[in-house]
Formats: C-alpha cells, structure tokens, sequence
C-alpha cells in the first residue's frame, strides 16, 4: 500500500482527494448520462461520423505523407543545418521569413502540419520560427486565401492573406520572448553545436523533400468553385500531379539512397495494378504506393531504416491524440450542417455585429472548432448569409483554420501545456483585435 495514502488514524485524504475526485467525477458523468436525450444522441452519432469523414478523407492523403516528411526531417536534415536557417544563429529575418510563408507551398490543415511542426521543434528549432511555421502552415494556404477573395469578398481574401503572414511573425516573436529563459538551455545548445559537415548535396535532398512535397500538396488540391482557369486543371489532373511525384521520389530514392530496384519497381507495378483495377478509387492506388513504400524502406539498414521508424513514431505520438480530439470535437460541435451538444443556432446567434463580444467568440469558437483545408469557406459564406459581422468573419478565418481541439491536444504533447495554451491565446487574442479593427474600418 502506498505509504504517502495512509496514515496511523487512516487514509491522508491530502494526498488522495485528487484520485477520489476524478473518480467521483468520472461515475456522475455516467450516472446522470443522458443517453434518452435525442440531442445527446444525435451528437454522438456526429461524433462517430466526423472521425470517420476525418479517417477516409485525411489520414492516408494528409497526414501519412506529413509522417513521411516529418521523418525525412529528423533522419536526412542535419540538426546543425536547421538551426542555421530556424534556430538561433539564423538571422531573424530569415528564420521568421522561411516560417511565415510555408504555408503558401504546403496547403495543410491544422492537423496535418502537426507532424512537420514536431519534426522541425525536435530537430532543434527555435521556440519563435517553430510556432511561426506551426500558424503559417495552415493560415496561409494560396488556394484558400484565393478562394476566400472569390467568394466572400476580395476586401476579406487580402484582408486574411495579410493578417496570416503578420500573426506568424508577431506569435512566434511573442512566444519567443515570453518562453526565453526556458528556451535558453535549447538555445545554448544550438550555440555550440559545431558547423554541420558536408553531406548529401543540397540538391539531391531538395529533389528528396520536392518529391514528397509535391505529393502532399496534389494528392490533397481542392476542388475550386469553377470549371476554368490554372486552378481547376490542377485539380482535374491532381491524381497524374501525384503520380508524378511518386515516380520522381522512386527515382531518388534508387539513384541517390540507394534503395534497391526491385523494390522500387515492385511497388510501382502494385500501385499501377490497383490504378488499372480501380480507376474510381484513387486513393485505393495512393495507399497501396504507401503500403509499398512502408514495406520497401522498413527493413532497409542505415538512413532509409531511420527515416520509416522516425516516421513511424511521429505517428504513434500524433494520431491517438488526433483521434481523440476529433472525437470530442464532433461530439461538442458536429459536423458542418449537422448538430452535436452545443446548438450551431447559438454559435449563429452569438457572432452578429462587429463588437467585441462577437468578435471574441467568433475566434474561441473558430479555434475550437475543426475546419479541413477550404472548407471554412463555405461555412462562413453560410454564416454571413445569416447575420454575421465582417470583424467575426476575420477573427474566425484567422483563428479557426490554424487551430482546433485535435490540434491543440497534439501540440501540447509535443511543448506541453503552459506553451500551448500561450500560443492558443496569443492566435485568439490577436485574432479579436484584427476583427475588431477590421469591423470598425469596412463598416
């Protein structure tokens, strides 16, 4: 028995009220749990739907990829070449630079650019660029920001656009500062960390990460609102834009890693036979590429081994909390058009006008909330339609695409909570007061 629990007259209730209060908590929850309420119900059914939607349409295109990229930078970037363009010894313009417009080549969500955010923090980032990349990845997706200037308003598409690359900056600058002294053994460390050696040619890792990138990027391209244009023929041709890449990765990994050919040629003939068979099911093809690529590099010794167990643990550490926050997400909030416990008639009701109260919930909400790539778009056409205010529409295009509930739990994990819950209200805070002053000007 644990000696701090009990004492000569009994149990030290000092030390365990916290147990017996969670437990007590835990058996209220399920005593008064009121499966009989149709709502209750029906939210529970969103929430199973919304993690479903979240598996078919995210995991295998956004996130394997992102593990991929993310293990590809912990094994094949050198720790001492990331600090010299994000870490300390990178001049400031340069490393906020880089971070602040990632986002317009990867066009993330808030999930998928967790797994790069981890990759590049563990590396040895710097506290400042590292959140600026974690805002930027999502925030400042070109075809979004477009997107937005078409169909809510090009007052509001350059309004995000500009806002997006200022937060990036101005969060990571704070959480640099507020973080210094805890950063300062990381820090430290990358100071005396000696010039990294000549290795790999620049360019036979840049065609690596351009190859991988250019996967992510195609295999994910949404569907834009016309038929015409550079926009839609990317997204009529996305699924040959990711062969492409697939093709172009095989050869990289054959010519410069060394990866054999079989193995290279057996999972292209596997991948093509599942394009033959199934030409309606792309993604049939995109998983059976990654199921081939996993097998092929699993059991390869040296950097191609290292790279698919870096990977994988990225993905051990992000997806059980990804999942579980999609979860809860569903369950609080729904779908888009669907209910979950919280009415969307409130969250409606609650963001008309340009005040502060509105603004302020608009951002809280949009954080909370989880938005894939594009579809805040629509949602906040909905919501415009009924009533809602430019200032909230701002602060929620801001807030809701670089946040939500399942991105927060990862983030935590990766920094913990104290840094986490600075950089959630760092991106509400300046969230608020951009829609505010937004609000004021164009009305």
């Amino acid at each position: 028995m644990n000696a701090t629990a009990v004492s000569g007259s009994g149990v030290n209730w000092k030390a365990e009220w916290k147990p017996f209060a969670l437990m007590a908590a835990v058996f209220l929850a399920f005593y008064y749990l009121p499966v009989d309420a149709p709502r209750f119900r029906g939210a529970l059914i969103e929430s199973l739907e919304l993690t479903k939607w979240y598996a078919q349409e995210h995991v295998l295109l956004c996130l394997v990829p992102a593990f991929f990229i993310a293990g590809a930078i912990s094994v094949f970037v050198s720790q001492a070449g990331v600090m010299r363009y994000l870490g300390p010894r990178a001049p400031r313009a340069v490393a906020y630079g880089v971070a602040a417009v990632s986002g317009t080549i990867l066009a993330v969500c808030s999930c998928t650019v967790l797994p790069l955010f981890a990759g590049i923090h563990t590396m040895g980032a710097g506290l400042g660029p590292a959140t600026a990349f974690l805002y930027s990845g999502p925030a400042i997706n070109i075809l979004a920001i477009v997107l937005t200037a078409a169909v809510l308003g090009p007052q509001l598409g350059i309004a995000r656009a500009v806002g997006a690359v200022v937060f990036a900056v101005v969060v990571g600058g704070a959480m640099a500062v507020i973080f210094r002294r805890s950063e300062q053994a990381r820090t430290e460390a990358a100071l005396a960390m000696p010039e990294p050696e000549k290795g790999r040619p620049l360019w036979q890792s840049g065609l690596f990460f351009g190859a991988l990138v250019a996967i992510l990027v195609f295999a994910n391209w949404g569907r834009p609102e016309g038929q015409t244009g550079a926009w839609w023929w990317l997204y009529a041709h996305k699924w040959q834009l990711t062969a492409a890449g697939a093709v172009g990765l095989g050869a990289v990994l054959n010519r410069f890693f060394d990866l054999a050919l079989w193995k290279v040629a057996a999972t292209a003939v596997a991948t093509v036979a599942a394009a033959v068979l199934a030409p309606e099911e792309p993604v049939l093809a995109f998983s059976v590429g990654t199921v081939g690529l996993g097998l092929a590099v699993a059991r390869e010794r040296g950097e191609l081994g290292e790279w698919f167990a870096a990977s994988w643990g990225f993905a051990k550490q992000i997806l059980p909390l990804l999942f579980a926050g999609v979860l809860v997400a569903g369950l609080l909030l729904g779908r888009p058009g669907h209910e979950g416990l919280i009415p969307s008639a409130w969250v409606a009701g609650s963001v008309g006008g340009n005040g502060v109260i509105p603004t302020l919930f608009a951002a809280v909400a949009g954080a909370f909330m989880y938005f894939a790539t594009l579809t805040e778009v629509p949602i906040l056409q909905g919501l415009l339609g009924s009533g809602m205010g430019q200032g909230p529409a701002l602060a929620l295009l801001l807030a809701g695409p670089a946040l939500s509930l399942p991105n927060m739990l990862v983030i935590a994990g990766v920094m913990g909570w104290k840094k986490t819950s600075v950089y959630v209200g760092l991106v509400v805070v300046l969230a608020t007061i951009t829609g505010v002053l937004y609000g004021a000007v164009v009305t």
